[in-house]
């Protein structure tokens, strides 16, 4: 396995260094289009009937849900705070997280942005931008959807800094806390399900008007990862967060 990933972060550091051009580009548009075509065959089998019946839960539920896995997505954030040299949003962090975890019962409310603590969500893709570091190319991964060379190595990376992959799926005790991959995996999927269900009627306008849905997504996708490396306030759009 430590080799899959050693021969992945090569693939894609080579990609990102061969590639001057821009975030447009493409590596391997036909075999991209056609993951594509699978992952939205996911979507209408699993994920979309999943958000429809997640969308008819209590807004209680659903809101302390979203706020629970929100909240654990703050982890990754400070490490990568620190690699910044961002110590205002580590603040914000470390913050949010100790707020939310113990007045807010471990983040299924949200005390701290009353109070004004609002974390910008950060992985190691923006952390690499924020060096300079270009996207290389475009391509789409199975399930896990649109990517660029240098966020695929960021998604690699994020496994190793984020402190809620070494208490799972590295089955590392942190601070007495420890876990395994069903915790990790349990909440990404859980994220999945709360943002398709967030943004079902965004989804549904853009099939209906989209010439080509491909295209329109990747567009949303490169705009989307910009905003976040420049940390602009036009990354808090209808679409909420985009992010793997």
């Amino acid at each position: 396995m430590k080799k899959v990933k050693l021969i992945l972060s090569v693939l894609a550091l080579t990609l990102v260094l061969k590639s001057n051009a821009n975030s447009a580009e493409e590596c391997f548009e036909k075999t991209s289009r056609a993951i594509f075509k699978f992952n939205m065959a996911l979507d209408d089998i699993i994920l979309e009937p999943l958000a429809k019946g997640y969308n008819k839960l209590p807004s209680p539920i659903r809101t302390g849900t979203s706020n629970f896995t929100s909240n654990i997505g703050t982890l990754l954030s400070i490490p990568n705070n620190i690699l910044q040299g961002n110590f205002k949003q580590l603040g914000h962090s470390v913050g949010s997280f100790a707020v939310n975890t113990t007045v807010g019962i471990l983040g299924f409310l949200n005390p701290a942005e009353r109070i004004g603590l609002k974390p910008h969500k950060e992985d190691v893709g923006q952390t690499l931008g924020s060096y300079g570091i270009g996207p290389g190319c475009y391509f789409v991964l199975p399930i896990l959807g649109p990517t660029t060379a240098r966020d695929s190595i960021g998604l690699i990376a994020d496994t190793f800094v984020d402190p809620f992959a070494h208490v799972t799926i590295r089955e590392k005790e942190l601070l007495g806390a420890s876990g395994n991959s069903l915790d990790y995996y349990s909440i990404k999927a859980t994220g999945a399900v709360d943002f398709r269900a967030d943004n079902e009627k965004n989804f549904e306008s853009l099939e209906k008007n989209s010439i080509d849905l491909y295209s329109s997504l990747k567009s949303i996708y490169l705009q989307d990862r910009e905003n976040k490396i420049k940390n602009s306030i036009e990354d808090e759009d209808e679409w909420g967060n985009l992010d793997n």
